[in-house]
């Protein structure tokens, strides 16, 4: 079902990083995942990217999503069956 490359940008304690990471283990789904602080080769990726090191940011095929919700939606819209999102 997942044909796109992904990678998940975020860091432990993040609040809102820590909503991504909830749903998507929630709902079983893996996503790679780079912590920004931990490594500063992640951060400059997401800032090459993205143009900031704002997290939690999702890259989707060389793409930066941000917004913690935004991604949700887009996991649920594109990675999810549709009788499986609430």
């Amino acid at each position: 079902m997942n044909n796109h490359k992904l990678v998940l940008y975020q860091y432990g304690f993040c609040p809102f990083c820590v909503r991504v990471r909830r749903f998507l283990s929630a709902n079983q789904i893996d996503i790679p995942m780079k912590d920004t602080l931990r490594d500063p080769a992640a951060r400059q990726e997401l800032i090459a990217a993205g143009g900031k090191g704002q997290v939690p940011a999702l890259m989707i095929d060389g793409k930066i999503l941000y917004e913690s919700k935004a991604i949700i939606r887009w996991v649920q819209e594109h990675l999810m069956s549709p009788e499986s999102v609430n």
